[in-house]
């Protein structure tokens, strides 16, 4: 029986974060927040809201990782506790909470699968982030023969022991290449993709929003990763095309 938790990444997200946390616990329980090294003092205020609730379990992380690595530490501890599902989503308000019980559902529904957001942007949403992220998704489907609908957005529910063997083979998927390398690399062990479309709103900053994305940085990064991936793909081909065939465009 698949058992099921929210799990919330968090680095210097500042007061929003308690209105996404506060937002899934409408719709799910329990929520875990990894607080990735965050100086704000967020961590800290989330703990106190939070002492006595049962559905709510912080961890505090001493220095900032990066995405992947936080979602790992969560993932450990969920594994401990016995749970095989995580949905994971981000801590600065884009995600739709609202959407958590029929990503969960269809996950019950389908526990081999990770379940993939599509987002559908609004019109705030970065054009560079729009575009960067096209040409991602247009080499994540290169490298998937076309199973995964989106490439970068994170709200995404995820098999914890088939994630955990992937992001433990390696040393990689620690920072912001953690969702398009999950996605491929969770393809490539034969787990089946299901692309369901979700809204993305990006807050402003009066409504508290906050990116730490870096164009040059980030985009650099993901171009490396990208690079690594299809070398790799090109070289597993035969056997990536016979384990991968009876999940694509299911």
């Amino acid at each position: 029986m698949a058992t099921q938790l929210v799990l919330i990444p968090s680095f210097n997200t500042g007061a929003i974060l308690f209105e996404t946390v506060a937002e899934a616990l409408k719709f799910a329980r329990p929520v875990w927040v990894v607080i990735d090294g965050s100086t704000d003092g967020t961590g800290e205020i989330l703990e106190e809201r939070g002492r006595g609730d049962a559905n709510l379990a912080i961890f505090r992380r001493p220095r900032n990782g990066g995405k992947g690595a936080a979602v790992l530490e969560g993932l450990r501890a969920a594994a401990r506790a016995g749970f095989t599902h995580v949905l994971v989503m981000d801590a600065d308000g884009q995600h739709p909470a609202a959407l958590i019980p029929e990503f969960l559902a269809l996950s019950s529904q389908n526990p081999e699968a990770m379940i993939l957001g599509v987002p559908v942007f609004d019109r705030n949403a970065p054009w560079v982030r729009v575009a960067w992220r096209r040409v991602s998704n247009f080499l994540t489907s290169f490298e998937t023969f076309g199973a995964i609908g989106d490439s970068l957005f994170g709200f995404r529910v995820y098999p914890v022991g088939a994630l955990l063997a992937v992001m433990e083979a390696g040393s990689r998927m620690r920072r912001f290449d953690f969702d398009p390398e999950a996605a491929v690399r969770l393809s490539w062990r034969g787990v089946r993709a299901i692309n369901r479309l979700a809204p993305v709103r990006y807050p402003s900053a009066k409504e508290g929003g906050v990116s730490h994305f870096r164009y040059g940085r980030d985009n650099l990064l993901l171009t490396l990763m990208h690079a690594r991936l299809i070398l790799e793909f090109l070289m597993r081909l035969p056997k990536l095309a016979r384990r991968m065939k009876p999940f694509v465009n299911k």
